[in-house]
């Protein structure tokens, strides 16, 4: 999966490249979807949402540039795989799922593969986790209509944010650098995600 499906596509830092060969994608996905588990593909697990396809995943990762120090944020822990990724990138992840069921079953898959680093919550994941900011990076596995100001807010100076923002249907993958006097931001690539449910999200499923 590394070498053909990230490498070739041009994903060329090697901590997320060695991160993602270490998390063992079929373990957060039922047993009858195993044997795609390594498709470059998003495939679909439990209460109508989706595991990322492995190239998302990865440009998702790289954009953050952890070093390792960081704390970083997840919004939408889904089944946890992203969540693994960040775990062995990054010094602590918080990580907030809006169903209870999805967080439950990450947080059991996580801990019995012995990712310690790692807090999961239920809740609004577009008003972000306010008591543990500021962090130094945040990225958002669900598409918004735009960023949410909660979510700028609770970065740190310097601090990189990666969101999916657009309509229920397309969305186009930004980074967001803060800075003092407001944020960089660009655009990174096309992608389609769930919707970020929420005050600062979209009102419905």
């Amino acid at each position: 999966m590394v070498k053909e499906q990230l490498e070739r596509r041009g994903i060329s830092d090697p901590r997320v490249l060695d991160a993602m060969r270490k998390v063992p994608r079929h373990q957060f996905l039922d047993p009858s979807a195993s044997g795609r588990a390594y498709d470059d593909s998003p495939l679909s697990i439990a209460e109508g949402q989706t595991i990322s396809q492995p190239y998302m995943v990865a440009v998702m990762t790289a954009a953050l540039a952890l070093q390792g120090s960081e704390r970083v944020l997840e919004i939408g822990t889904g089944s946890g795989y992203q969540t693994a990724v960040l775990s062995g990138l990054a010094s602590w992840v918080y990580s907030i799922e809006r169903i209870p069921a999805l967080a439950e079953r990450a947080q059991q898959t996580l801990a019995r593969l012995g990712y310690r680093n790692v807090s999961i919550r239920v809740g609004d994941g577009s008003r972000g986790w306010p008591e543990a900011a500021p962090f130094e990076a945040i990225v958002v596995t669900a598409g918004a209509p735009d960023v949410p100001p909660p979510l700028v807010e609770q970065l740190q100076i310097g601090g990189r944010l990666v969101i999916p923002v657009g309509s229920p249907l397309a969305q186009t993958l930004r980074r967001l650098i803060k800075r003092e006097g407001g944020t960089d931001q660009e655009e990174l690539v096309g992608c389609v995600f769930v919707k970020l449910v929420g005050e600062h999200g979209w009102q419905d499923e």
